[in-house]
């Protein structure tokens, strides 16, 4: 198994392991490369609203009020800020904002178990099995924020801040089971995101190994690190095995401990007490906050997670819960994440996706919740280039399969690829098998932009 970043491994841990590339000996997958896009580039960098458990489509973004009471369920679809646009009566805040983003409402695949489903979803193809009891592997193939990591430092990315975090937790189940494609897999460690691993709302949030204590000097973490390399060396010439990539992982946790670029997008105590509001007083709305001050300070992509393993699987009361638990908090940060950003002239060029493993059955069961399914979704897009105000595809009666311009994982991958300026199928990566693999096997949806 590949663990996130640990709560509190120790400092010295921390850098004696390679910091944040440390979390496997095998040797990085090569690459095979297009040139940089130039200037065809809409967006420059990626926030992904994820929601594992998977929320429900029909009660959220893609209502039939006229299909039977066991198929519409409790909510009506109220009018947003677009004429003919509706979404449901628990978004009135991103009712508002309906013409900022755009619904894809045809999404479908294949797999109708979380992680598998999760993976599908980040990565854009398909696991080798439909299990949730899976954990990641070197030879996973990278996801999103994989992908966009290596593009930004293969055309220069040279912040302290690595190019790829999550926040506040991996998607998971249970946390017993992490979500394969949401690290290197087989680009290496080096492509391991940052997992932030605390709570943005805790009162003392930082991010947990990084900044010095009082009593360490700059000169005193120098004469550790010169220690450190004197260490390996030792290693090195006694014929231990150390990674490829382990000198260049140390040498970025030697930075983001000592960047002031760095402590200043994680402290979010610099933020107006009315914008923290904004967003939520908890580990949702904080969450999305943080990623907008990463982005802002250069991130390239950012997952922040709606809740905690798989929240939103809603098998049992699934009216409730969304009413009262799940969709306030959810709705709440997106809107103000949306308002930041156009705000602060961000949204223009920070693609938003909010997406999840699949959607929810038709049918309501017999304990009012939904079950999994994974034939017809919706995935919101909005900023980065994306005509916002606007319906992509159209389900059938009852939202269970896709009537008109069915889209899958991969097409979503490859809208975000050519929003961020490359032709998905021009770059290539090796697994560890040797194969070479396109960013993504999609084609950009219609419409979109």
């Amino acid at each position: 198994m590949i663990p996130s970043v640990p709560a509190d491994p120790g400092r010295r841990a921390f850098l004696r392991a390679g910091g944040l590339g440390a979390l496997s000996l095998l040797a990085p997958g090569r690459l095979r490369a297009a040139p940089p896009p130039g200037g065809r580039a809409k967006a420059r960098s990626v926030i992904m609203i994820y929601n594992c458990g998977a929320p429900s489509h029909l009660d959220l973004w893609d209502m039939k009020p006229d299909a039977p009471a066991e198929v519409r369920g409790e909510f009506k679809p109220v009018a947003t800020n677009v004429p003919g646009v509706r979404v449901s009566e628990l978004m009135p805040h991103l009712a508002r904002h309906a013409d900022k983003f755009a619904v894809v409402r045809t999404v479908h695949h294949r797999h109708t178990s979380h992680n598998a489903g999760m993976y599908w979803s980040i990565v854009g193809r398909p696991y080798d099995k439909d299990s949730t009891l899976i954990n990641p592997t070197r030879t996973d193939l990278p996801g999103f924020g994989t992908l966009v990591g290596w593009l930004a430092r293969r055309d220069g990315y040279g912040s302290a801040l690595p190019p790829y975090v999550i926040t506040p937790e991996p998607s998971c189940d249970s946390f017993v089971y992490l979500t394969p494609g949401q690290y290197g897999g087989c680009l290496g460690a080096k492509y391991d995101p940052l997992v932030v691993n605390a709570d943005p709302n805790a009162p003392n949030f930082r991010l947990p190994n990084v900044g010095l204590d009082a009593d360490m000097t700059p000169a005193r973490l120098g004469e550790r690190r010169s220690l450190l390399g004197r260490l390996d060396g030792a290693a090195r010439r006694a014929g231990d095995a150390i990674p490829a990539d382990h000198g260049v992982n140390q040498g970025n946790a030697f930075s983001m401990m000592t960047s002031p670029e760095v402590r200043k997008a994680f402290d979010l105590s610099q933020e107006p007490t009315r914008v923290r509001d904004r967003y939520g007083r908890h580990r949702w709305g904080q969450s999305h906050l943080l990623a907008r001050r990463l982005v802002e300070a250069g991130v390239r992509f950012v997952t922040t997670m709606n809740g905690a393993s798989i929240i939103w699987d809603t098998h049992k009361d699934n009216f409730g819960r969304m009413k009262n638990t799940l969709v306030p908090p959810m709705e709440l940060a997106f809107s103000a994440l949306l308002e930041d950003l156009e705000s602060r002239g961000l949204l223009d060029t920070t693609l938003v996706l909010w997406m999840s493993d699949f959607g929810r059955t038709p049918v309501v069961n017999a304990e009012a919740g939904r079950d999994h399914w994974s034939a017809c979704y919706s995935v919101v897009m909005a900023g980065g280039g994306v005509r916002g105000g606007q319906l992509i595809g159209e389900s059938d009666r009852t939202g269970a399969y896709p009537k008109e311009q069915p889209v899958t994982p991969a097409d979503i991958h490859a809208t975000v690829f050519a929003a961020l300026g490359y032709h998905p199928d021009e770059t290539s990566y090796l697994t560890t098998e040797g194969r070479p693999y396109p960013l993504s096997e999609g084609t950009p949806i219609r419409g979109l932009q």
